[in-house]
């Protein structure tokens, strides 16, 4: 996705994303946001549990969700506001699930 915004010519500025979050307002954009926002609770209870599937089974969930949404919904679309706000929800997941991967001990590759 980034590699095909710097195709068109764009560039992402993550503070105007930030200022425009208001506008993720489709369904599977809440659901991811509300997905995102566990992430702190789902580390702590799997490590004060020793139970470091519940990390793993939340990364395959999270992953999901951002493959549902990223299926139904254009990322780089014309309008730029909401574009920037797009592209911080989806790094914002891809950083959660480079994070989690690596507490977890597996390597996140950039390209499949």
């Amino acid at each position: 996705m980034l590699r095909q915004l710097k195709e068109k010519g764009w560039r992402h500025d993550a503070a105007r994303g930030n200022a425009n979050l208001g506008l993720l307002v489709e369904a599977h954009e809440e659901l991811l946001l509300v997905a995102l926002s566990r992430y702190p609770e789902v580390v702590e209870a799997a490590a004060l549990g020793d139970e470091p599937h519940q990390l793993a089974h939340y990364l395959r969930e999270l992953a999901n969700a951002f493959h549902t949404y990223y299926n139904e919904h254009r990322v780089l679309v014309a309008d730029d506001a909401l574009r920037e706000a797009r592209l911080n929800l989806s790094t914002a997941t891809r950083q959660v699930i480079k994070n989690g991967l690596n507490l977890l001990g597996v390597s996140a590759p950039e390209v499949m």
